[in-house]
């Protein structure tokens, strides 16, 4: 039985980081494409190459770390509660995509642990130890944060920017703004990957070593899975999010594009690198272009679209808790 829940929890993490990479590929490509910077095909296989860049990095700054805070009890009840955290975080985000809602994986993967580890208590089985302190300190607060943080950096830097090219013929300053964002595409891709990419080999880690699993010591076959599926998502691109990104939120030019994946990048970057968190893509790159279209002297942000983004975000792990809970209950005689 441990064999079997072992494979179906490397299954259901295929399909995690499929749609991760499927509806994330918004985040890179959306706003090179809306101020056609580049081809919507030339875009998604740029992003998808340095999203598998990104990935296979990922892993050497695992072992680099020698940790990762996703954890379960070993055994057949680990399995079953990452089972049920995986499939609450597929069902919600493949929703999110439906609708057209750029939201966090992460955020639905942390809310779907909270429940069937809250599940696994009320059965009498082992739960996640120190769980409220993982969930605050090294995903809560950095998801939280890093919208606000994101908002006003864009919305500053956009001024800056703005005030740089003042004297420029508008053609050239956009043409200049068009190529730097191709390499703005590369830069948010390889960011994603490099966070995102930690989360698929942590999950893989876990349900072939158990939870005692030593991250200085990754196989490669997590690596090169990993990858694979991240790519394969961001090559077929989740186009409902990208029109929601590039059309629906935002009026975006290439001056405030450029911002936005400047303000990505760096701060994804810097949250693997620096700070060792998990920030979120999805919020970042919304947060940052709501900023960069804020400053501008007309209308340019939809702000009903912003209201509903906001509710269903802090909604994503309240109800990925709730289906985390159901799927670990439903699966907890088999362990």
């Amino acid at each position: 039985m441990g064999f079997v829940l072992a494979a179906t929890v490397v299954v259901f993490t295929a399909a995690f980081g499929f749609l991760n990479g499927f509806r994330d590929a918004s985040a890179a490509i959306g706003l090179t494409v809306r101020t056609r910077a580049l081809a919507p095909s030339i875009a998604a296989a740029l992003a998808t190459l340095f999203n598998v860049a990104g990935a296979v990095t990922s892993a050497w700054l695992l072992a680099y770390f020698g940790g990762f805070w996703l954890t379960t009890p070993e055994g057949s009840g680990g399995l079953i509660m990452l089972l049920a955290t995986l499939a609450s975080a597929i069902l919600w985000n493949t929703y999110a995509w439906w609708l057209g809602y750029p939201s966090s994986s992460t955020h639905a993967l942390v809310g779907g642990l909270v429940g069937s580890s809250a599940a696994a208590g009320l059965v009498g089985h082992e739960g996640v130890a120190q769980l409220d302190r993982v969930f605050w300190v090294q995903v809560g607060l950095p998801l939280l944060l890093s919208p606000l943080l994101a908002f006003g950096a864009a919305f500053f830097l956009t001024a800056g920017v703005t005030w740089a090219v003042r004297y420029a013929q508008p053609s050239h300053a956009h043409a200049g703004l068009r190529a730097a964002q191709s390499v703005g595409t590369s830069a948010v891709a390889f960011a994603h990957g490099l966070q995102d990419g930690q989360r698929i080999i942590a999950v893989l880690m876990i349900a072939a070593l158990g939870s005692g699993a030593d991250y200085t010591s990754i196989p490669a076959w997590t690596t090169a899975f990993a990858a694979a599926v991240l790519g394969a998502g961001t090559l077929a691109g989740g186009w409902r999010i990208t029109y929601t990104l590039s059309h629906r939120l935002v009026r975006v030019d290439p001056l405030r594009g450029f911002v936005s994946q400047l303000v990505t990048s760096g701060m994804l970057f810097f949250g693997a690198l620096g700070l060792h968190w998990p920030l979120s893509t999805t919020h970042t790159v919304v947060s940052s272009v709501l900023g960069a279209g804020s400053n501008q002297d007309y209308a340019a942000v939809n702000g009903r679209l912003v209201i509903r983004l906001v509710r269903f975000w802090l909604v994503t792990p309240l109800t990925t808790a709730a289906l985390g809970a159901i799927f670990a209950l439903a699966l907890s005689p088999l362990g």
